[in-house]
């Protein structure tokens, strides 16, 4: 049973990879051919970076996916000591006012974002497209229930050693987080590389938008070839997969940690 379910999660991918390189009489063949039955086209791919600029695009797509990923996992470390470790006032209350704002769908708040990034300059810029992203409340609940696992001896024993705050979070308190940090990592990575509508409205200029929009572009271009956008697809795909096959164990572990005390 789980073979077949294997197997029917993994066409789709097979299918894509395989469409990418059959030439328009095989991709428009009834029924569909299941592999290259008139010979192998890797010239899809260049096709696909020639019609439009994908490799611009591509790496637009990496800026972003690091700038998020780095922001939201620095951000939340932060937030996550501060309402373990730090004496706040009435911290729970924050910490679920903080919560709450996962309740809150992007799109209600996208145009007051677009307008501040219009206002700051920072349309068609990396910057504008990872602002309004580098602060989460599921990043904050991940990190603050890894930190809840650790003894509050661990922190008085740091202080009597000289370590401040800083040097206790980096130093000592990350490094033990090291399963929860990486969960949250790929988590922020796939969501980040998988944007569509923001960076669709933040960006003009076709070489700064992302590889989504490339995508579609190229679906909707006049040169038209089903092997081609599959191309440009399997070209999206490729980092996704690699994520979730080399990543899947620490999400795992880092989606458990602090589940159990």
């Amino acid at each position: 049973m789980l073979g077949v379910l294997f197997l029917i999660v993994l066409f789709p991918v097979y299918y894509g990879l395989v469409g990418s390189l059959m030439g328009e009489r095989d991709t428009n063949s009834f029924p569909p051919a299941l592999y290259p039955e008139n010979g192998v086209h890797p010239e899809n791919y260049s096709k696909a970076l020639d019609i439009i600029p994908l490799g611009d695009q591509y790496l637009t797509s990496v800026l972003q996916t690091l700038g998020i990923t780095l922001g939201q996992m620095i951000t939340s470390a932060l937030a996550a000591y501060a309402f373990v470790f730090l004496n706040l006032r009435w911290r729970g209350f924050w910490f679920a006012v903080f919560l709450s704002t996962m309740m809150i769908p992007f799109e209600s708040i996208i145009i007051p974002n677009y307008l501040l990034i219009s206002q700051w300059g920072l349309k068609d810029t990396i910057a504008g497209l990872t602002l309004p992203f580098l602060a989460t409340g599921f990043g904050t609940f991940l990190l603050r229930q890894s930190f809840l696992s650790f003894p509050m001896e661990l922190r008085d024993a740091a202080r009597v050693d000289g370590a401040g705050h800083v040097r206790f979070l980096f130093s000592i308190l990350l490094p033990l987080s090291r399963p929860s940090l990486a969960a949250l990592g790929i988590w922020s990575a796939l969501s980040a590389w998988n944007m569509y509508f923001w960076p669709l409205l933040a960006t003009e200029a076709p070489e700064n938008q992302t590889i989504q929009i490339g995508i579609s572009q190229l679906q909707s271009s006049d040169s038209d070839s089903p092997g081609m956008v599959l191309a440009g697809v399997m070209l999206a795909l490729f980092p996704t997969l690699l994520l979730v096959i080399f990543g899947q164990r620490f999400i795992v572990r880092g989606l458990t940690t602090g589940a159990v005390k």
